[in-house]
C-alpha cells in the first residue's frame, strides 16, 4: 500500500501547487466549500467541483493542471450519467416539486394553497 505522500508528490512542484491553491479558491468562492491539501479525495473532489462549476477559470485551471498531472484525470462516477435528466443548480439536483405546481396551474386547474406562511416587510401575505 502506498502512503499520500508518495500519491501526492507532485504536489510538491511550485508551479502544480500554484494551480491547485487557484483551484481551491475559485471552489471555495463559488461553492463555499473549504478544501484542505490534506484531505484524503481531494483529488476527486477537485475533480467534481471541475464538473459542476459555472466558472469558465475553474474549468481552464482544473484543465492545465490535468494536463500536467495525467494520473488526475478522473471519470466522471455512473451516477451522474443517470440523473442527467434531471435538472442541476450549481451541481445539486432541484426536487421536481414546484414543476408539477405550475403545470396544473397552466393546465387550469385549480392552484393548492400555500404550506407556508409568507411574511413580507413583517405583514403575512396571503
Amino acid at each position: 500500500m502506498t502512503s499520500l505522500a508518495s500519491q501526492r508528490s507532485w504536489l510538491l512542484d511550485p508551479g502544480l501547487l500554484k494551480l491547485v491553491h487557484q483551484c481551491r479558491r475559485l471552489i471555495h468562492t463559488e461553492f463555499g466549500v473549504k478544501l484542505h491539501l490534506t484531505e484524503e479525495h481531494l483529488e476527486e473532489q477537485l475533480a467534481d467541483y471541475a464538473r459542476k462549476t459555472r466558472s469558465t477559470q475553474l474549468t481552464r485551471t482544473w484543465k492545465t493542471l490535468v494536463e500536467r498531472v495525467p494520473q488526475l484525470d478522473i471519470p466522471a462516477p455512473e451516477a451522474d450519467a443517470a440523473e442527467s435528466g434531471k435538472r442541476t443548480y450549481r451541481g445539486q439536483i432541484i426536487p421536481d416539486e414546484g414543476r408539477g405546481q405550475q403545470r396544473t396551474e397552466a393546465e387550469g386547474e385549480e392552484a393548492r394553497p400555500r404550506r407556508t406562511k409568507v411574511i413580507y416587510r413583517g405583514q403575512v401575505v396571503g
